[in-house]
């Protein structure tokens, strides 16, 4: 299965120079909890978290409605294309331990996103492979257990 069968094609973007009060509007209005940030042609810079929103600049005393998204936002991204398999992309989600991952064009330009919920949404995603995912993202697996 590709990813371009069960990613959202309908991804809301902001700029770096976005204003993190502004962002979490559009976390809010779009019921999301992660905005890519594209630059003027549409390429991906960088990803801005609800998390990010709570640690990078409420925690730390910022002041949302001035301080520019590309002050907290997470930079160091895994990203797929749309033509990749979707095992490509799910293993690139648990070695990264994120819940969701940009998808790029060859050219680097923003096509949509892949979730978590959208594969669980997936009748082509079998429900073994959502599990897994989450299993590895949290640390449930045997390993991290054993660990402990």
């Amino acid at each position: 299965m590709k990813i371009k069968e069960c990613m959202c094609n309908e991804t809301v973007f902001a700029k770096p120079e976005t204003t993190v009060e502004d962002v979490a509007k559009q976390m809010k209005d779009n019921h999301v909890g992660c905005i890519p940030v594209c630059d003027n042609n549409k390429k991906i810079v960088g990803l801005v978290t609800d998390r990010d929103v709570v640690l990078r600049c409420i925690a730390c005393n910022k002041d949302a409605k001035t301080v520019p998204v590309s002050e907290i936002m997470t930079t160091k991204l895994y990203t797929a294309g749309p033509d990749e398999d979707i095992e490509n992309a799910t293993e690139k989600m648990c070695d990264g331990n994120v819940k969701r991952i940009p998808i790029v064009e060859p050219n680097g330009c923003l096509r949509g996103m892949l979730t978590i919920s959208d594969l669980s949404a997936s009748p082509l995603c079998s429900t073994e492979t959502v599990g897994y995912i989450v299993e590895e993202i949290c640390g449930c697996n045997s390993k991290n257990k054993n660990a402990e």
